[in-house]
């Protein structure tokens, strides 16, 4: 089973994004943040397959934390969730090296995503 991390500074949304994980039987969710600095700590304890990051995010915006895990593991899954949907935010965070973007709450695409990328 692959593990998630989900980073997002509501607790509704992660909770929503967990259901569907769970209800995929793929997917464990091992960890969750509600701001930038846990997500960095979470995924340097846990390192999950794959990252759900919000780019709004307390203390450290997504772009930051999504370069900071790159610095430290350059192959780390990082899929962009974000109700930002205008083109600059999905090409910068793409740019940055996010695997993905998924505009909320369009979370049909969540599951085909994650599967579509390789695990190391």
């Amino acid at each position: 089973m692959n593990t998630v991390l989900i980073a997002d500074d509501s607790k509704f949304m992660r909770r929503w994004i967990a259901s569907i994980l769970n209800q995929s039987n793929q997917y464990k969710v091992v960890a969750e943040a509600s701001c930038g600095a846990s997500a960095l700590n979470q995924y340097l304890q846990y390192l999950p397959d794959f990252v759900i990051l919000d780019l709004v995010i307390d203390d450290l915006n997504g772009l930051d934390v999504l370069k900071e895990i790159l610095q430290e593991d350059p192959k780390a899954n990082i899929i962009i969730c974000s109700s930002m949907g205008q083109e600059d935010d999905i090409n910068l965070a793409l740019n940055c090296g996010a695997k993905d973007y998924i505009i909320k709450p369009n979370f049909d695409s969540l599951i085909p995503t994650l599967n579509s990328l390789p695990v190391y």
